[in-house]
């Protein structure tokens, strides 16, 4: 058994979309489990649509999922040499032909043929055509076979049978003389030696015209695996319209790597009811024949579950590294303020994404420039009074250095006063970050330390007293 060699091949018109990244992922762990190749292959042939800002896109999404890939990245547009060869090549067999029919007369044939409730492909004038009008364009089409069928046993779907008189004679050059996609495909595919074709499902209709090349040139025909397409909540294909579709749209939005493998993994792919795998599990488990033949809907509700799941157990000293770039976007400093990982500590429990735990984490570096004055209206005045007095105090002389130690203060503190928690922490959390939606109020002392937390506190009781 030949090695399995397998390849993504985007073309680089926009960013790397999530069904792109899937179908790159199910390339990837087929080839890691089975000690096979992974190639990446950028199809750049449409050079009016192809720009370098979407090839670096690509890479970069590809980078930062973990992608890594064995050979490439090869570009289509280095090998115009090669298809011209092959080109030639069916020309000189017999097996291709100049066609010089004008727009004008395609689109007649086609109309007339739609008149007659015909499926509306060419006809074939030009291929017994024996005169060649001198200096008239023409493109180059191959002659596709005749009669019979062409099928093919799809790893997903199924066996899958076109009968032959519905495939015309697909163009392969233009009339400018460059290559179409569905001729590049095969001769890249031939030539890389790719054994696993795993592509998205809009390429069923274009495989048994890519298997008549195959065996017009003489090359092996790879097997076929046709991923089923990702949905929006409406059932539609998923698009901008249902949020992000960019790969680097979701690392901006804070989601991490891993959350998003692991959720691209789940669509359309299933291990028993296991809903979590790492990397190595992904690799080890993974099977090509266990990806269903339905279409599955992007949830990202599920999304946010998982991403939540991995920040939860992720390395602090990485989070705060992914941290900061959200940090950045709220024009927020870390230097000079409290230890980052202490902060990502203390909100990595909560937070759906890092973009969320950016804007949690804003008060620990901006002093509150203004409070919950709904939830303060809930105590007496003379209580909150009472409560920074006594907290600054307490403060002021402790011993206590984290957070266990300082929410001992705290109940000791209720204890002596004969005050219930919720009396004192609301208040005083209030005090530190503005709000009452913050992390527990002995962590946030830790972080911002004590003189912090006592300036904090003294400025809310100024706020109190004046009102």
């Amino acid at each position: 058994m030949s090695e399995l060699r397998v390849r993504f091949a985007p073309s680089p018109t926009g960013y790397l979309h999530v069904g792109g990244a899937r179908t790159a992922l199910f390339n990837w762990l087929l080839a890691k489990k089975q000690g096979g190749t992974f190639i990446l292959r950028i199809e750049d042939t449409d050079v009016e649509r192809s720009t370098k800002e979407s090839v670096d896109a690509i890479l970069e999404g590809m980078k930062w999922l973990g992608l890594d890939w064995d050979e490439g990245p090869f570009y289509q547009s280095e090998c115009f040499d090669l298809y011209k060869e092959y080109v030639q090549k069916l020309l000189d067999d017999g097996k291709a032909y100049r066609c010089y029919c004008s727009a004008d007369e395609l689109n007649a044939k086609r109309e007339l043929a739609m008149q007659e409730g015909r499926k509306p492909k060419y006809d074939g004038t030009c291929r017994n055509r024996n005169d060649h009008p001198e200096g008239a364009p023409y493109v180059v089409r191959f002659a596709a076979p005749q009669g019979g069928e062409v099928a093919f046993d799809d790893l997903i779907k199924g066996r899958i049978a076109f009968p032959s008189e519905e495939l015309d004679d697909l163009i392969i050059q233009r009339t400018d003389g460059t290559p179409t996609y569905n001729f590049c495909v095969v001769i890249d595919d031939a030539s890389m030696r790719i054994t696993t074709v795993i592509r998205g499902d809009d390429h069923v209709n274009n495989t048994p015209r890519q298997i008549q090349l195959y065996q017009a040139l003489g090359f092996p025909v790879p097997q076929f695996a046709h991923v089923p397409m990702i949905l929006g909540s409406d059932k539609a294909r998923l698009s901008k319209r249902h949020g992000a579709t960019s790969v680097i749209a979701y690392r901006d939005m804070g989601f991490l790597p891993e959350a998003l493998i692991n959720y691209l993994v789940r669509l359309g792919w299933s291990h028993g009811d296991d809903e979590i795998f790492s990397m190595d599990e992904m690799i080890q488990k993974f099977d090509i024949n266990n990806v269903g033949r339905s279409a599955s809907v992007f949830n990202t509700e599920k999304l946010l579950w998982l991403n939540a799941h991995y920040i939860k157990q992720g390395d602090t000293e990485r989070l705060a590294d992914l941290l900061l770039p959200h940090l950045s976007k709220r024009e927020v400093t870390t230097l000079g303020g409290p230890d980052l990982m202490l902060v990502v500590n203390t909100l990595k429990e909560r937070a759906q994404t890092l973009e969320e735990m950016a804007d949690r984490a804003v008060f620990y570096y901006n002093a509150p420039q203004a409070y919950d004055e709904a939830a303060l209206a809930k105590f007496e005045k003379e209580h909150l009074l009472a409560v920074f007095e006594a907290v600054a105090e307490k403060l002021s002389v402790t011993s206590a250095v984290d957070a266990a130690g300082f929410d001992l203060l705290f109940k000791e503190l209720c204890t002596e006063k004969v005050w219930k928690m919720p009396q004192v922490g609301q208040p005083v959390r209030i005090a530190l970050s503005g709000g009452t939606q913050a992390p527990g109020i002995g962590e946030i002392v830790q972080a911002l330390g004590c003189q912090e937390a006592i300036r904090r506190i003294q400025a809310i009781r100024s706020f109190v007293a004046a009102r």
